[in-house]
């Protein structure tokens, strides 16, 4: 990283774009890899829980699932030698930040939504 905290680029060919480094891109996309891990499970386990699924579970659902395929779509685009441009990897850190961000609503939305319930309804017997 350089003084102001950014990745270092440096100019790629004639048309004056910058490629990040192989070493940060390839950390990067371990810890997109680990996340998208962490909410592909979440989803899974939540889906083979048992218990019945309720109306109010769509949106968290719909939340995680969408969230992770942002997440999934951001860690394609660093896997080619594509994901070296600056530019391919900016979108691709958006990319991710909005999917990790729309998942985590999701999380939240699911526990609170269930928490929520059990305290109005109570936990059925």
């Amino acid at each position: 990283m350089d003084v102001d905290g950014d990745a270092q680029a440096a100019p790629a060919g004639s048309r004056g774009e910058h490629l990040i480094e192989a070493v940060f891109r390839n950390g990067t996309i371990t810890a997109f890899g680990i996340t998208v891990s962490f909410s592909l499970g979440f989803l899974s386990q939540w889906a083979s829980s048992p218990g019945a699924w309720r109306l109010y579970d769509l949106p968290p659902v719909i939340a995680i699932f969408g969230g992770a395929l942002l997440q999934i779509r951001a860690l394609a685009l660093l896997l080619p030698l594509e994901g070296l441009r600056k530019r391919v990897y900016d979108r691709a850190t958006r990319l991710y930040l909005i999917g990790f961000g729309l998942t985590g609503c999701g999380v939240f939305a699911a526990v609170a939504l269930d928490i929520g319930h059990a305290l109005w309804i109570g936990t059925p017997q």
